[in-house]
């Protein structure tokens, strides 16, 4: 049963960590209700829902715990196991944001009657008058900024989100904040690992466990020349180098990973490079669809983002098999360096993400 929303109460997501502690705090400044909401991505409840609980006692909020370990084998676990096997490199984040992390969100904040929902995301929210809708946008802490990964979320979600850390500069105004209420957690190191990894796994090991098989196969070179031995398509991602096994006397990197064959493409930098990358799954905000249009692109996370110009597959000489009206074309003014099939391409028009899609660019 969905309660009546109050404009007072706000739903966090909360690891327990810096980020989501600071968010708390700044969301009770506000004058609002917060409550924290831990949501469990293996089956609980587990020790990092009790220590967040704690946590949630020591900065004064309320405090729900939701299981959504099923949920997320299925939508996220499936997804990043599947796209190794068929040689891809998948990004979890991106996929869980939307299906299970705000959908679990919105529900929780649903069931007390909060108006809002919140996260402690580096990114910020704009609502935009004149195209009556809600975009996302970088944050003012560029080396932190998530927006990247919020790009597939839509207006039922943008419509209620806050996020209170977008307007700070630095990581360390968030950790000084802490400090200063003598929160116990401020010089917590930030996590960098996969969440549903357990501690010092390599993703390597946890996908063959999951059952995906490592078969070994064949590495080689451009024009199909044998070069040695892989241990499996898992073991490797484009543009990789170190790790391969094989001395070629020369520095080889992963250009490729052909499924299909059970292959490694090796090559050299130079072949890493690509002007036109297609996408595909998009999710693009409305002033967009349909059109060619400018804008920058990145082709992961961490690239830089440069000026490309994007038109509907279905117009582009280039762009594959037919039937890819769902498809996009983003051709970049300057080769980008080993984008991956199955990253995300996020498109931008200054600080503001526009959308993006799944990279299928072999």
């Amino acid at each position: 049963m969905v309660v009546k929303r109050n404009k007072q109460k706000v739903v966090l997501g909360f690891s327990g960590g810096v980020d989501s502690t600071a968010a708390a705090l700044l969301l009770k400044e506000k004058g609002l209700q917060v409550t924290g909401l831990f949501f469990d991505v293996v089956p609980g409840p587990t020790a990092a829902a009790e220590e967040a609980k704690k946590r949630a006692e020591e900065v004064g909020i309320d405090f729900l715990y939701k299981d959504v370990s099923e949920a997320f084998k299925e939508a996220v676990i499936g997804d990043f196991c599947a796209c190794y096997a068929s040689g891809k490199t998948p990004n979890p984040c991106i996929r869980c944001n939307p299906a299970i992390k705000f959908a679990t969100l919105i529900d929780g904040a649903d069931e007390i009657g909060a108006e809002y929902i919140a996260t402690g995301h580096y990114a910020q929210v704009k609502y935009l008058a004149e195209e009556d809708c809600y975009a996302v946008y970088r944050a003012r802490n560029l080396k932190k900024d998530q927006s990247y990964m919020l790009y597939r979320l839509g207006q039922e979600v943008l419509s209620r989100l806050i996020l209170p850390l977008g307007q700070f500069e630095s990581k360390e105004e968030i950790r000084a904040m802490l400090r200063e209420e003598a929160i116990s957690n401020a010089e917590q190191p930030d996590s960098q690992e996969i969440c549903f990894l357990p501690d010092d796994t390599e993703y390597a090991d946890y996908l063959q466990r999951q059952g995906v098989k490592a078969v070994p196969g064949e590495f080689t070179d451009r024009e199909g020349n044998v070069l040695g031995r892989h241990k499996g398509l898992v073991h490797y991602t484009i543009g990789q180098r170190k790790g391969l096994g094989v001395a070629l006397g020369k520095p080889m990197f992963v250009v490729e990973l052909d499924s299909e064959n059970n292959r490694v493409i090796l090559g050299e930098n130079q072949d890493l490079f690509r002007r036109d990358v297609l996408i595909e799954d998009i999710k693009i905000t409305e002033k967009c669809y349909g059109k060619a249009f400018g804008a920058q692109g990145k082709v992961r996370y961490l690239a830089p983002a440069a000026q490309a110009f994007v038109k509907p597959a279905e117009t582009a000489e280039n762009a594959g098999e037919s039937g890819c009206k769902d498809r996009l074309l983003v051709t970049f003014e300057q080769p980008q360096r080993a984008p991956a099939p199955g990253q995300s391409l996020v498109l931008y028009d200054g600080d503001r993400v526009l959308g993006g899609g799944i990279i299928i660019t072999k």
